[in-house]
């Protein structure tokens, strides 16, 4: 049985993270980038949200009403 060479596969971003971590960092500036990118992420959502509530036309009270909708499935074992 012929054995393959597994290589990790690091997206673009977790290779540019992994050359700043290369050079160290102190803690106190580890919180501010986990900080900054959870606010990029946190902005992209809004953003996405904002969008297609636009194209919906939705209101803030339809916002408010599905948020109360349940949409998972039972757990089917």
């Amino acid at each position: 049985m012929a054995t393959r060479d597994l290589k990790p596969s690091f997206s673009n971003l977790q290779l540019e993270l992994l050359k700043l971590y290369a050079n160290g960092i102190s803690d106190e500036q580890l919180v501010e980038i986990k900080w900054l990118l959870g606010k990029y992420f946190a902005e992209k959502a809004t953003s996405g949200m904002d969008k297609i509530i636009k194209e919906k036309g939705l209101s803030q009270l339809d916002i408010i009403e599905r948020s109360k909708e349940h949409h998972r499935r039972a757990n089917r074992s």
